[in-house]
Formats: structure tokens, sequence, C-alpha cells
């Protein structure tokens, strides 16, 4: 019994393990991952079905919080807010009206006011190419010597370029459309200026009031005529594309420059016309009423000549 009573007492202390191999840490991480997904998730469908008032009261809170809390409501883009969050006036928002409760806006353009602004855009065109011909007149020694036949204005058609007769410098031969060697100097000058601008040319030619027929009836309406067209023909010569020339009239002594004096000299005159876009859609209109081909070259100046003179 005494050998029995003094054995040693051995305890067996098992240690159990959480759940295999890698534990069973990965579960908690796991669910918290799962946790925060599904606070993302909410939190991104909330902001996409929240009105845009209701948007801009939770950034007003952040930003014065104190200020919402003053003036009560859920925030100061609330329909119920006096405090500016939005909205044609203070009951309702612009983030809160719900879409086709209000007519689509529609935009409406001034027609008048951009066909002023058309016009004034090409006035200032005009006046910088007249400018331009006066710089080049003045720098130009052919020019400058017949720079007192050079008239140059604004007129409501456009921009009028008149080389005028003098008394002892006429443009053409007496009583003849042939022009004078340096009457054509003049035009070739022009007519390369005039082709760098987009506007239509049209041409006019005058006569005084001193009476002149011929056995064939040949007047003064047929040698204003003439004379146009072989300024017509000079400009071309010069540089001007044909198809920039819109008219070209003969008026005869039917409108003198120098009312007073009929028989003046001046009245005796080439007139070129840089035409607006009013003047130009005025001839274009015209031209299909009367049913005249807008053809370039003798043939639709004899056209335009033989409805003048009628």
């Amino acid at each position: 019994m005494a050998d029995e009573g003094m054995r040693p007492i051995i305890v067996k202390r098992i240690k159990k393990s959480g759940g295999g191999h890698h534990g069973g840490a990965w579960k908690i991480a796991y669910a918290d991952f799962v946790t925060a997904m599904m606070a993302f998730f909410l939190l991104m469908w909330l902001l996409g079905s929240t009105a845009k008032g209701d948007l801009d009261g939770i950034s007003e809170f952040f930003k014065t919080p104190l200020k919402v809390a003053m003036s009560g409501g859920s925030g100061s883009g609330d329909s119920s807010s006096v405090i500016k969050g939005g909205g044609t006036d203070l009951t309702r928002r612009n983030g809160q009206v719900k879409k086709g409760d209000t007519p689509p806006e529609h935009k409406t353009y001034d027609l008048n006011a951009a066909k002023a602004q058309v016009e004034r855009a090409e006035g200032e065109r005009l006046r910088g190419l007249k400018a331009k011909l006066e710089s080049v007149i003045d720098a130009n020694e052919t020019l400058k010597k017949y720079k007192n036949q050079l008239l140059l204005d604004i007129t409501s058609e456009g921009l009028r370029i008149q080389i005028v007769d003098e008394q002892n410098r006429p443009m053409f031969a007496m009583a003849k459309a042939t022009l004078q060697p340096y009457t054509g100097d003049i035009l070739h000058v022009l007519g390369m200026v005039l082709n760098d601008v987009p506007n239509r040319i049209g041409l006019s030619g005058h006569t005084d009031s001193t009476p002149y027929y011929s056995d064939a009836g040949y007047s003064n309406w047929e040698l204003s005529a003439d004379r146009a067209n072989a300024s017509r023909r000079a400009l071309v010569q010069g540089g001007l594309a044909d198809d920039k020339i819109l008219r070209v009239v003969g008026l005869a002594a039917a409108a003198p420059l120098d009312r007073a004096d009929p028989f003046n000299p001046i009245n005796r005159r080439i007139s070129i016309i840089v035409m607006n876009k009013r003047t130009e859609d005025a001839v274009m209109r015209d031209a299909a009423t009367l049913d005249v081909p807008a053809a370039d070259g003798e043939a639709a100046a004899q056209a335009v000549t033989a409805a003048t003179t009628k």
C-alpha cells in the first residue's frame, strides 16, 4: 500500500485548437469587409435617390450648421426652407422639381439684332477698304497724280468709287468709249485691290447733259453703257474676278454729280459700287423678277442697259 501512495500523479492538459490549420480570425475580417461594403452601397443608393435640393441642404448644413438649426427644416435646400437652395420661388427648388413639371426652355434669337450686327461688321469692312484705297492712292505714283479725280464715299449701297473727268483730263476719248491710257492704269490698280474683298461689284457709266446723237440713233444712253462696260473689262484685266461683277448699267445724264451745273465735266464719270449685302440681295431679287440672267460679260451688260433705257 505504501508503494502505491508514493507514486507521482500525472495531469495531462489537452490544448484545443480553434479551427484547424488557419484558425477562425478570417471570418471576423470578412464580416467587417461585407459590412463596410454594404454601408458603402447604401450610401451610394441614398445619394442617387436624394433630390438636388436635399443634397444642397446637406452641404449647407455641414458648412453652417447653426444657420440651418436656427431656420428650421431638414436643410437649406428643403422646399420648406427660405434659405437659398435653388428654385424659382420660396416654395419649390429646382433640385426638387420632377422631370416634366416645368416646360422646356426654348432659346429665342433676335433676327433684327443679328442683321444689325452683320451690317455693322460689313460697314466696318467697307470703311477699312476705303482707308486701304486711300493709302494705296497716296502710295502709288500713278494714282497719286489723279487723286483729285478719284472720289470715295460710303453710301446706302456700299462703298462708292467714282472716277470723274476734269476739263483738261478726260477719262475717255471724246464721244467714244475708248479708255485713255491713264484711266486704264487706274482701273487696273483698283481691280487688283477690289478682288481681295468678298463683296460683289456694280458699275455705272454717266455723261453730262451735252446732247449726243448719231444717224444710227446712238445717244448718251448707249455711250454711258459702253463706257461702263469698257471699265469692266479694264477691271478684269487688272485682276478682278469676272464673276464678282453683278451689275453694269449706263445712266447717261440722269444722275448728275453736280445738279447745279449739268454740263460740268465731273458729271462725266464711272461709278464703281462695292455692294453691301442688302444691295446685292436687292439686285439678285430684281434680276429674278425680270428674268434677266445674272451672268457677267457683254450679254448681261447689254440686257441690263436695254431694261434701263426702256
